[in-house]
């Protein structure tokens, strides 16, 4: 059953983190709400960007991420844009972990036409990149591309490689958008999951594509399965599913996103370092979206 090795692997760490992740869900001490930002201060997501995921229980809007893994969104594009993901099942869920869909038979085994994609699990940036750095642990950095929260090598590192370019990565926060796939690295198809909590065992195992910008707390009610395989019996369904650009101008969701680049994301983030101390982690970083 596709990605059913990376549970079986890290269902003793999914009951030693679940408590973890329950308390970044709520900090311990609220941290205190930025400023509104400033007009020029929102980045507004390009509509070739946006997955529209329309559900029983609300929309999911999901910010693409073709810097870190271009073969996997541009399929998320194909099959968007076919209808493929229409009606399908949301046949994974597992609290404190994932929610997973994209199979066409619904029982885990199923996948499109179209081949199984290379493994993405990593990939390079240069000094192009529009990189914004938070923290940095020893020997690297964390932060955000766009939406998405990543580890990296430092820029420093940049002068000494061939290409001018370092290893990166994305990190399993809430929202985050990864690939399922079998034991074999280069299985991923048509099958994706979200996050409902984080999960940094998946990191450089699954590929991410994208996060949620929109509709967590859609993500977090679908109907979840207390089986160890995660299977629901009557689950929810993606009612329809699209790409931005795919749709009629005014059907397009508009959605804006604090900058990372803006100088309010880097008191928005200092505010939220300070705030969890040494429990600090990117995944604690909200960004304020706004969506019409």
């Amino acid at each position: 059953m596709r990605f059913s090795i990376a549970w079986a692997a890290a269902s003793v760490l999914a009951l030693a983190v679940s408590g973890v992740a329950a308390a970044q869900e709520t900090p311990a001490g609220p941290a205190p709400a930025p400023a509104v930002a400033a007009p020029s201060e929102w980045r507004t997501v390009a509509p070739e960007n946006l997955m529209v995921i329309d559900t029983g229980k609300g929309r999911i809007l999901v910010e693409l991420a073709p810097e870190a893994a271009p073969g996997h969104v541009a399929r998320i594009r194909l099959l968007s844009g076919r209808g493929f993901f229409d009606n399908l099942p949301w046949h994974r869920v597992i609290d404190y972990f994932m929610a997973q869909t994209g199979d066409p038979l619904g029982t885990g085994e199923g996948q499109s036409p179209y081949p199984d994609l290379k493994a993405e699990f990593t990939f390079r940036r240069d000094a192009s990149t529009p990189f914004t750095a938070v923290a940095a642990p020893a020997g690297s950095v964390v932060g955000f591309i766009h939406s998405l929260p990543v580890q990296t090598q430092p820029d420093a590192l940049m002068a000494s490689t061939g290409d001018g370019k370092v290893h990166a990565w994305g990190l399993y926060c809430p929202g985050v958008a990864g690939m399922a796939r079998d034991e074999a690295p280069d299985s991923a198809n048509s099958q994706f999951f979200l996050m409902r909590q984080p999960y940094p065992a998946l990191e450089k195992r699954y590929t991410i594509w994208g996060r949620v910008v929109s509709g967590l707390d859609v993500v977090r009610a679908l109907k979840f399965s207390a089986n160890a395989d995660g299977i629901v019996a009557e689950p929810d369904r993606m009612t329809r599913v699209r790409i931005a650009s795919d749709l009629p101008e005014g059907e397009r969701p508009r959605v804006r996103v604090l900058d990372t680049r803006s100088e309010r994301f880097k008191t928005l983030a200092e505010t939220v370092r300070q705030a969890r101390g040494a429990d600090f982690s990117v995944c604690d970083i909200d960004l304020p979206v706004e969506t019409n």
